[in-house]
């Protein structure tokens, strides 16, 4: 029985890790980590905005005529204004990625909804865009999270498809990890953000970014608008 009881104990335990760390497990509420099984790859960035990527990643977008979301952070929003409205200005969509990128999974209700509750006022405010989307830093979330986007009536999106580009790796290693790891309905993370530091570096995944849309226009795969995935 002693034995019995450990397991069951060891499993829920399993379970609750598998919901904080877990970008796209539903322990903690409905989330969306990819897109129907067809030809569509879903692109989306987080951490910004930032001044030395931003900026060059919309260009590239525009250029290309490719559709994409960006999770921003509510603290850079307010010391980047402008780059905000760029990004709203060019039709893409916005996503709630907290005020302060924090690990929200530490975090108690009254903490976790004003992460949640001032990112969403400052994304709001500063673009005239109100957020569809919420994703959590890191992919981490409790029990709380969920009350707490629920009052935007966000959607929750994880990724299929993470790159580490935020480790700084040459733009062609980023390139080839999106080449090898690309499936159908994946929705792609990058960054043209640092969660921990504003006009942290990412040029890198905007050199990136030509020939990433490149590669996964040969294999076959077209990108598409992220609001379509979870809508109604």
């Amino acid at each position: 029985m002693l034995t019995a009881g450990l397991l069951a104990a060891g499993g829920a335990a399993a379970i609750v890790v598998n919901g904080i760390v877990g970008p796209n497990s539903r322990v903690f509420g409905p989330v969306i980590g990819r897109g129907p099984r067809d030809r569509g790859l879903y692109l989306t960035f987080d951490d910004g905005p930032n001044p030395r990527a931003t900026e060059r990643i919309l260009d590239v977008l525009k250029r290309e005529r490719v559709p994409a979301t960006f999770f921003m952070v509510g603290r850079y929003v307010e010391r980047y204004p402008e780059l905000a409205r760029a990004v709203a200005a060019a039709g893409c969509g916005i996503g709630n990625h907290t005020y302060t990128h924090t690990k929200l999974a530490l975090l108690g209700p009254a903490r976790i909804a004003q992460e949640v509750g001032r990112a969403h006022g400052a994304i709001a405010d500063l673009t005239g865009v109100r957020p569809y989307a919420f994703r959590a830093p890191h992919g981490y979330r409790n029990p709380f999270v969920r009350r707490a986007v629920a009052r935007y009536d966000y959607r929750v999106f994880g990724w299929t498809v993470g790159v580490w580009d935020s480790e700084r790796p040459d733009a062609e290693v980023i390139r080839a990890r999106v080449r090898r790891r690309a499936r159908a309905g994946a929705i792609l993370l990058l960054h043209d953000g640092d969660g921990y530091q504003p006009a942290g570096d990412r040029t890198q995944t905007a050199e990136a970014l030509p020939g990433i849309i490149d590669d996964c226009r040969e294999m076959g795969y077209d990108f598409r608008d992220l609001d379509q995935l979870g809508a109604g």
